[in-house]
């Protein structure tokens, strides 16, 4: 688990990018990313570019997606010291190392099981330890948790998931994308009461599709 001065001289080129040409502000999202090693949650042969603002292939045919995507979303997310965060879609843990790494209780669900399997190992040898770690349908949520402060899906789906709303605290937020396989539209939902919710719209993106009731 090698994270040497070359790694860490290439993120933080990465976070200065985040910052100036992205326009992230949240120094918290951005000494977190800057602590993260992202090289090790993909394949070695992808290591040199693992500091570009790029997205690659892990197992399962899904992706890692871009720095600058992670950024968006945490910083959507307005993530507090000690919040309990649900994420629907583990991947290969590197946007939940991120919400560790901000102090966040997380509470993370990945249904393909070779990706579950390596974040299980990834976390174990980082010695990061997500709140709970679950293989299953991320459209359930986690109800025997619930509520949560804060939940950031991190696959499309291609209608609101009202399950995870009922799972969110009154003042809480979740971070989603919205749309077609093609492209989604990236909304973050505050819960305003039990049956009131406002709703914002922050952009075009491509996540990876988030399927209903399957697990591999």
């Amino acid at each position: 688990m090698r994270d040497t001065y070359v790694h860490k001289g290439k993120r933080k080129q990465l976070i200065d990018y985040l910052h100036q040409k992205i326009g992230i502000t949240d120094s918290f999202v951005l000494n977190a990313m800057n602590e993260v090693p992202r090289h090790l949650f993909i394949e070695s042969v992808f290591e040199d570019y693992a500091y570009e603002d790029r997205a690659f292939p892990i197992a399962a045919k899904q992706t890692i997606s871009h720095p600058s995507t992670v950024a968006e979303q945490t910083e959507l997310l307005e993530v507090n010291e000690g919040e309990k965060i649900l994420e629907i879609g583990t991947g290969c843990g590197y946007q939940t190392a991120v919400l560790i790494q901000m102090k966040a209780l997380v509470y993370t669900v990945e249904r393909q099981k070779d990706l579950y399997n390596f974040s299980t190992k990834i976390f174990r040898e980082l010695d990061m330890r997500p709140k709970f770690q679950s293989f299953g349908d991320g459209f359930a949520g986690l109800p025997t948790f619930a509520p949560f402060d804060k939940i950031l899906v991190t696959c499309g789906a291609e209608i609101l998931p009202t399950e995870l709303l009922k799972q969110l605290k009154v003042g809480g937020k979740m971070v989603i994308p919205l749309g077609k396989t093609d492209e989604q539209i990236l909304y973050r939902f505050t819960k305003i009461s039990d049956t009131q919710f406002e709703k914002e719209e922050f952009g075009v993106y491509k996540f990876v599709p988030m399927l209903q009731n399957k697990s591999h």
